[in-house]
Formats: C-alpha cells, sequence, structure tokens
C-alpha cells in the first residue's frame, strides 16, 4: 500500500492551522494550562528530593510527596519576607527621593525650554492633560487590581496542590503517557520522558544557582560602590536577568533611575557599566555551565520563543516558553516528519570528518 504524498503548499497550510489552533487554545486556555506548567516544572525540579524522601527515608508516598512541596513554599516565603523587608526601608525615603525627583524634574524643564523654546507652561498643560487621564484609568482599576491579586493566590494555590498531586502520581502519569502511543515506541517515548525531565531540571535548577550567584556579585559589587538599597537593587537585577535578552536591560533602566535619583548620573553611568559588564560575564561563562547544554536552542529561536511566551501568557510565558520550545526539539529529534524543527530550533554544531585508516 503506498503513502499518499502531500503536496508542499498542503503540508505548509496544515502547519500554520496547526500552529494557530495551539496557540489559540494555549491562550484561551491560559488560566488551565500554565498552573499546569508551573507545576510540572516544579514537580519535576522537587522530583529527586521526593524520591530521597521515599527511598532513603522510608516515608510513606503521601508524605514523600508533600515535604518537597512544604520545602519549595518555605523558600518562598522567605524570599518574599526578605524582599518585602527591604522595598519597607526603601519605602522610608520615599519622600527624599521625591523631592530629589522633583528636582530632576525642574532641571529638564528648564532644559527643554531652552532647547526647544517650549515654556514651562506649556509643557505643564500637556503633562496635566496626560495625568488626568492616567489617572482616571487608574482609579477605575483599582477594584479589578485587588480582584487579580485575589485571583493569583488562588491561582499558586493550586499550583502547589498540582505540584503535589504529579509527584504522588507521578507513575500513573507516566504510565499514562506511554499508553497513548503504540507499544513499539515505548522505547523512544522512555527517550523523550526522560531526556526532557533532565532538561527541565538543568535548565530551572540551573537558573535558580545563576540567579543566587548573579545576586551574591551585584549586591557585593554595588555595596562596594556606595549604591544606595544596594541589596534590593542587586536582588531585582539578578531576578531580571533571568528573563533571556530582555531583563538585563529592564533592570539596567530601572536601576540607573533610582541610582540617578540618590545620588549623581556618573555613578548611573558607572552602575549600567557593572551590571553590562556582569553580564556579559554571565552570558559567556556562568550561563554555559551552570545551566548547562540541556537546552540546546540557536539564538534566535530563544527570541522567539520568548516573544511568543510574553504575547501568550505574559511574562510567566517568558520563562515557561524556552523550556517547552526545549521539548518540543527533543519529540523533534525523534519523529521523522518534525526533524527539519529540530534543526531549525537547534544549533550549529560542529561537523567531524571520518577520514578512513589506510590499510599498510
Amino acid at each position: 500500500m503506498k503513502t499518499a504524498l502531500h503536496p508542499f503548499y498542503e503540508k505548509l497550510a496544515l502547519t500554520l492551522i496547526a500552529v494557530f489552533l495551539t496557540i489559540f487554545f494555549l491562550i484561551m486556555g491560559k488560566t488551565i494550562f500554565m498552573p499546569l506548567v508551573f507545576a510540572l516544572f516544579f514537580s519535576i525540579l522537587l522530583y529527586p528530593l521526593a524520591r530521597f524522601f521515599e527511598t532513603k527515608m522510608h516515608l510513606g508516598r503521601f508524605i514523600s510527596s508533600l515535604l518537597p512541596v512544604l520545602v519549595l513554599l518555605t523558600c518562598i516565603i522567605a524570599f518574599v519576607f526578605f524582599l518585602t523587608s527591604e522595598i519597607i526601608n526603601f519605602s522610608q525615603d520615599f519622600p527624599e527621593l521625591k523631592k530629589r525627583l522633583y528636582e530632576i524634574f525642574d532641571n529638564l524643564q528648564h532644559w527643554i525650554s531652552r532647547e526647544f523654546h517650549v515654556n514651562t507652561r506649556q509643557q505643564q498643560d500637556y503633562l496635566n492633560k496626560s495625568a488626568s487621564s492616567i489617572v482616571a484609568t487608574a482609579a477605575n482599576s483599582i477594584s479589578s487590581f485587588f480582584i487579580s491579586f485575589a485571583s493569583f493566590a488562588i491561582w499558586i494555590i493550586f499550583i502547589f496542590f498540582y505540584t503535589f498531586f504529579m509527584i504522588f502520581y507521578r507513575k500513573l502519569l507516566y504510565k499514562f503517557i506511554l499508553y497513548l502511543f503504540d507499544a513499539r515506541h515505548s522505547q523512544n517515548v522512555h527517550d523523550v520522558v526522560n531526556e526532557s525531565r533532565r532538561m527541565i531540571y538543568s535548565y530551572i535548577s540551573g537558573l535558580l544557582i545563576e540567579m543566587l550567584i548573579v545576586s551574591i556579585a551585584t549586591c557585593i559589587i554595588f555595596t562596594a560602590m556606595g549604591i544606595k538599597y544596594a541589596i534590593l537593587l542587586g536582588v531585582i537585577a539578578a531576578v531580571l536577568n533571568i528573563i533571556p535578552y530582555i531583563g538585563i536591560y529592564t533592570a539596567t533602566s530601572l536601576i540607573m533611575l533610582v541610582t540617578f535619583a540618590n545620588s549623581s548620573g556618573t555613578k548611573a553611568l558607572w552602575v549600567a557599566f557593572a551590571l553590562l559588564i556582569l553580564h556579559f560575564i554571565d552570558a559567556n561563562i556562568l550561563m554555559p555551565r551552570i545551566v548547562g547544554s540541556r537546552v540546546k536552542m540557536n539564538a534566535f529561536i530563544t527570541i522567539i520563543a520568548v516573544i511568543v511566551g510574553e504575547y501568550v501568557w505574559g511574562i510567566a510565558g517568558m520563562f515557561l516558553f524556552i523550556p517547552i520550545t526545549g521539548i518540543f526539539k527533543i519529540i523533534s529529534e525523534r519523529v521523522d516528519g518534525l526533524k527539519p524543527w529540530a534543526t531549525l530550533i537547534g544549533t550549529e554544531e560542529k561537523e567531524v570528518s571520518h577520514i578512513p585508516n589506510k590499510k599498510s
């Protein structure tokens, strides 16, 4: 029996339809899929700890699955408490910071008036019109903020419940994945699952270690430079730095603004220079060695994954879509019809020429 060959335009149309429907369902099912993906990644990260409790400590499956979730929850609460205390310390200097920003704004107004011949009154009228619309929008969104905060808290609770159940029922989920495919593909499915698990674990644990190292280094540098709020700004820089290609520039702009408002423009430039140098070291030395080569994706596809992730799931999608794309690459490497996609996503590897040995 001959297999029907589909023309190129038909394959292209089917591919585009599949991509469109996938993105559509991911957007429409955001509240369902995104917590499940977070829980999946957390469960993979906590799996070694759960296995340790179950096999080495000889605890029951329930306790072994619950303890890692509680450990993760404790770490997150401790981090939030630390960040909140730093923000409270930062807020105590708001009056002084506000006064400094007013001075900077006043100097900027005089510069615009002198260089562009737009007097202060005209600038003030324009700002008042813009501010009125912003205030009206902000007033309408205050109630929605509290609703969103409550929804976010419930969403976090569900993530931890999902994580617990994924660890507890991990063997059942694994069998389910195996039974989805024909028995002759069991070895390939087993390899895909294991390689995906190793890739996700390496990626997430590597990011956490990298964030810790960058945070410590940034705090030390800022403290040595005499930057105010060095600890808070260092942690913010490290957290934003894990967003590929975008986070470092966002962190640099924010920290430059705070530093400029508290000291001088020269120190703000030195802060930007220090952050960019640290990012260069991180991207070329720390990232390849700590995160490892599990996610073998070229920079072009990585940027696309970040942009698509932000479009589909917001800021959370910028983190999640990189390992998701990595999983798709692992699957594509083992499916003949998807191997061109694996080539597109992957990196260029050096070809090794095999020269046959000549018989003497």
